[in-house]
């Protein structure tokens, strides 16, 4: 690795430590993020001439909150810091003595306090994963506009008014207890699962733009990992999130449509990603804790598993969405277990499951399509028509409706075609 990929690399590691000890410090996540931006600046003009520090993160920490006290100082007209030459940003005791301490009990307490201010609940969804991409992750104001398909200024507008509620709110910057750090930890594994979600769902066009925010997503997950190494249910999330981005070669034809699980060429999908998934979730499973993100990580290491489709163990794949039913009642997940009954019982049995299920999911496109695919094995071309053309009008994606189409297409052809699941591509 070339010195300065080296460097690019070191920074962003160092990121969250180092942003979430200066915020900390100041209690401001705009100085805490200009004290490190200006901190990684003189890192690149430092560290290719004086050579890497021995604690990457406790010497940013260190000459970003020199930065930012002369920025604070400067502002309130008081006396300035001494000339740079007198700090030393490479001061060998002080930097010792500061990496002792984040090694300590603050480091994972600050790191897990910036990922829970990024998603604070005042903050709608959009705005959480925003500031957390920008402040924990730091992407680019540009780069996230990317991936969420928006402008950029609409982008910095967005994560400026985040800031602003988060400001608003007086959120505390004392170390959280044992049962708030629990609470909290929960709420920052649900938004690293959304950032996750806004990369998974994209498809055509927008696959390989938002294809980064899984990889992020996976990336804080691993972060968190290392704080909470015994926490069963952050291994979950993460083999969940390893297993599903695993196929993501195989997700889509070179045209970007939609290859369904049954359809998708295995060879393309991540060998090295499904084993890493796999190993997690073993870990997880002996700490005899069971939650949400391990069940799906089950589910999601079945179909892994499967060398071919007829392969599959759909029973047991049945038998653990009733568990995440239990653990988790919703729609959604019954939605997602009507499949695989279609799967063991037919699609008579599964359209009796999703019937019901209308008056909360009418305008969800994944309903409207799985209902119309029953419809549609079960010979009943009209009702099956009406439904897949409401599934058009809803679908988010040209991939969504260019998929439906070709339902369409062939159902007079072919009116015993196989349903279609709900989130299985």
């Amino acid at each position: 690795m070339d010195e300065a990929r080296w460097i690019g690399t070191t920074l962003a590691a160092a990121r969250p430590q180092a942003v979430a000890a200066l915020l900390r410090y100041f209690r401001d996540l705009d100085l805490a993020e200009e004290a490190f931006q200006e901190a990684c600046l003189r890192a690149l003009k430092t560290w290719p001439q004086n050579g890497p520090p021995r604690d990457p993160a406790a010497w940013l920490v260190f000459v970003g909150r020199n930065v930012a006290l002369d920025a604070v100082r400067r502002r309130a007209k008081q006396t300035e810091l001494p000339p740079e030459e007198v700090l030393s940003d490479t001061d060998e005791d002080a930097e010792a003595e500061l990496a002792e301490r984040m090694d300590g009990s603050h480091y994972r307490d600050d790191v897990l306090r910036l990922l829970f201010i990024c998603c604070h609940p005042e903050l709608p969804a959009t705005q959480q994963i925003a500031l957390a991409l920008r402040i924990v992750s730091g992407l680019s104001v540009k780069q996230i506009a990317r991936a969420f398909l928006v402008g950029e200024a609409a982008m910095e507008q967005r994560i400026t008014r985040a800031k602003a509620r988060i400001a608003k709110a007086d959120v505390p910057f004392e170390a959280p207890g044992a049962v708030e750090r629990s609470e909290r930890l929960g709420v920052v594994a649900a938004m690293i699962y959304l950032v996750f979600n806004e990369g998974y769902s994209a498809a055509g066009d927008t696959s390989v733009a938002r294809e980064p925010l899984c990889e992020e997503a996976i990336r804080l997950a691993r972060l968190l990992l290392r704080l909470f190494q015994a926490e069963p249910e952050i291994m979950g999330l993460t083999a969940l999130m390893l297993l599903q981005h695993a196929r993501a070669k195989a997700r889509f034809d070179p045209e970007g449509a939609v290859i369904l699980l049954d359809h998708q060429d295995r060879r393309l999908w991540n060998k090295a990603m499904i084993a890493e998934g796999l190993a997690l979730l073993d870990k997880a499973m002996r700490h005899r804790r069971p939650g949400p993100y391990q069940v799906q990580a089950a589910i999601a290491a079945l179909h892994a598993r499967a060398a071919m489709p007829e392969e599959t163990d759909w029973a047991q794949i049945d038998l653990l969405y009733g568990t995440l039913e239990i653990m988790q009642p919703s729609p959604v997940v019954t939605l997602n277990r009507a499949v695989v009954i279609s799967k063991l019982r037919g699609p008579e049995t599964a359209l009796a499951m999703v019937e019901p299920l209308g008056s909360k999911l009418s305008g969800y496109f994944h309903y409207h399509g799985l209902r119309g695919a029953l419809l549609m094995q079960l010979g009943r071309e009209k009702e099956a028509r009406e439904a897949f053309m409401v599934a058009i009008s809803l679908a988010t994606t040209a991939a969504e409706a260019s998929h439906i189409r070709t339902h369409l297409d062939g159902l007079k052809e072919d009116a015993r075609a196989h349903p279609a699941p709900v989130d299985s591509h």
